[in-house]
């Protein structure tokens, strides 16, 4: 299976090979201020599986151990590495090319969810 992807303006687009290895919708509040939204969809992918075909995304360190990436050009938010899982990288749901393929089946850091904002309860 292959994944395609990238940002809204198109100067960085990627590739991920196989099947995610979870889908999640990111309560906590890092998240949030980053992407401007409630919450983020991710899909987790081993790092090996990730290839980058055009541009480069702008890394940025976080003070979480982790490292976000996002274009240079328009913003949009691209990836999460954690240096506790440095074999996986998360890529977000609403850069992919067919979002709808990859409902989150599962809900992290819950506790710091808006309380307007519904849990995922079914896994698909």
């Amino acid at each position: 299976m292959e994944t395609t992807g990238g940002c809204h303006c198109g100067a960085v687009r990627y590739t991920a090979q196989g099947e995610p290895l979870q889908r999640t919708n990111c309560h906590c509040g890092n998240c949030r201020r980053v992407s401007g939204a409630q919450a983020v969809a991710w899909i987790t992918v081993p790092v090996t599986a990730l290839t980058w075909v055009r541009g480069e995304p702008v890394r940025y360190r976080t003070d979480t151990q982790a490292a976000r990436t996002f274009c240079g050009v328009c913003g949009t938010p691209l990836t999460y590495q954690n240096d506790g899982r440095p074999e996986q990288v998360d890529i977000t749901v609403g850069s992919l090319d067919n979002p709808e393929a990859f409902a989150p089946t599962q809900g992290f850091y819950v506790d710091e969810r808006l309380s307007w904002v519904p849990l995922v309860t079914e896994v698909r």
